[in-house]
């Protein structure tokens, strides 16, 4: 005996978030309001769904949406975008509403991917990455929509932003070969002195407090390797994403010279503040990112300062990008290790000095570098990990700051730290 069959449901038609924002953006070029197309499927033939205004709802996407229009497929001039969401605006730094598009975007495979939902009537997508210091990947997809009010035929450009992924995986990749790489020797020194240990040196006393102090000394750099490396790596995952708290970097400042005031102390080395008052230089950005920022600083150039030298921690407010980069040292090698791509408004500045050998002009390019060291640097007897200026570089990019160096041969060294002051 056959079980009774349930009607089969209406079939709905297929429709995408992509489709539903090409109806959307459709009907507000032609002026009018058009239904869901989720609820008009659910309503079925006898109901109709109310229409909606879709104006706001194309607004509040946080994706960005552009509609592009062209008649000619052989003139590339023709092609224009005639709508734009905030969201693209933003991202495209755009001033209009509408414009060619070529004057938004230039890349050669977003172009193609327009011509082919303009005039092939196909859907089609491509990678779209944004360079600059902070870089941006975005998969776009190109919708056709048919002809447009006057004719012209239009289509749909939705940009997805993937950056976030992409970091995901070059930080996965980088850590394991940074880790892999770095870790090898101190990790092949410790298996040598443990062999060494258990043999012909098991009775020699002398000889077994030399190697456990080297082998004490190759696991604590071990160690701030791997925590620099991790604290680069989440550095980098959020370093497309600015911070939003406020951040008085007097303060941040006088915390890190307290931090470094031991070291010093044993070293001799004098810490000469020059701060502006507590308060006037308030900042955007994450505290403990920019107590780093200090600390890395001052602790590089106490790690290449004589004994008995002086180092000098200057923080100006109110100054220009132009002005933050100009430096101070008119007898140094000078070059930009990061410069904000729209270096806008005005910057709280801090520049750290030391007293030490000073850096080649040759090496001044590969200083945030991951690893890079100068050869023939005496750093004292706590070696860095290579690490610090790379962790500096990309904290002042997340927080759409710049860093500059400034180095005279047995002169010392200036790096100039520079971030927007707080509107």
């Amino acid at each position: 005996m056959s079980l009774p069959q349930s009607p089969a449901a209406a079939p709905r038609p297929p429709w995408s978030l992509t489709a539903t924002v090409a109806a959307m953006a459709r009907a507000l070029l032609l002026g009018r309001r058009i239904p869901h197309p989720a609820a008009q499927a659910a309503a079925g033939p006898a109901r109709v769904a109310a229409p909606l205004d879709y104006a706001g709802l194309v607004h509040a996407l946080p994706d960005p949406i552009l509609v592009v229009s062209g008649s000619d497929p052989e003139d590339f001039t023709d092609r224009r975008y005639v709508f734009a969401n905030p969201a693209a605006r933003e991202l495209l730094r755009m001033d209009h509403a509408q414009g060619l598009l070529v004057s938004a975007i230039r890349d050669p495979q977003v172009l193609e991917a327009v011509d082919e939902a303009l005039f092939g009537e196909i859907v089609a997508e491509c990678v779209y990455e944004i360079a600059g210091a902070q870089a941006r990947v975005l998969r776009v997809h190109a919708r056709p929509m048919g002809a447009g009010p006057h004719g012209a035929r239009m289509a749909l450009l939705a940009f997805r932003d993937e950056t976030e992924l992409r970091r995901v995986e070059r930080t996965r990749v980088d850590f394991l070969a940074n880790a892999s790489h770095e870790l090898r020797t101190p990790l092949a020194s410790l298996s040598g002195f443990i062999e060494t240990l258990r043999g012909h040196a098991r009775q020699d006393e002398a000889a077994r407090e030399k190697f456990l102090g080297i082998m004490q000394a190759q696991a604590e750099r071990m160690s701030r390797l791997i925590d620099d490396l991790m604290s680069l790596s989440r550095i980098e995952l959020n370093e497309h994403i600015a911070p939003d708290d406020a951040v008085d970097l007097a303060l941040a400042v006088i915390d890190a010279i307290e931090a470094a005031g031991p070291m010093a102390r044993s070293r001799q080395v004098v810490l000469e503040p020059r701060l502006t008052p507590k308060g006037t230089a308030w900042i955007t950005g994450d505290r403990d990112q920019i107590i780093q920022v200090v600390q890395n600083l001052v602790d590089n150039a106490l790690k290449y300062s004589p004994d008995g030298g002086t180092i000098r921690i200057t923080l100006e407010a109110g100054l220009t990008a132009t002005q933050a980069a100009a430096g101070e040292r008119t007898e140094a090698a000078r070059l930009s290790l990061l410069t904000p791509d729209h270096a806008d408004g005005t910057y709280a500045v801090l520049r750290v000095s030391d007293e030490g050998a000073g850096i080649a002009r040759e090496h001044l390019p590969r200083l945030t570098e991951r690893f890079y060291r100068v050869e023939g640097q005496k750093s004292g007897e706590r070696s860095g990990t290579g690490l610090g200026l790379a962790i500096v570089k990309h904290i002042a990019n997340r927080h759409r700051g710049g860093l500059m160096v400034e180095s005279a041969e047995r002169r010392g060294t200036t790096f100039t730290a520079y971030f927007p002051l707080k509107a």
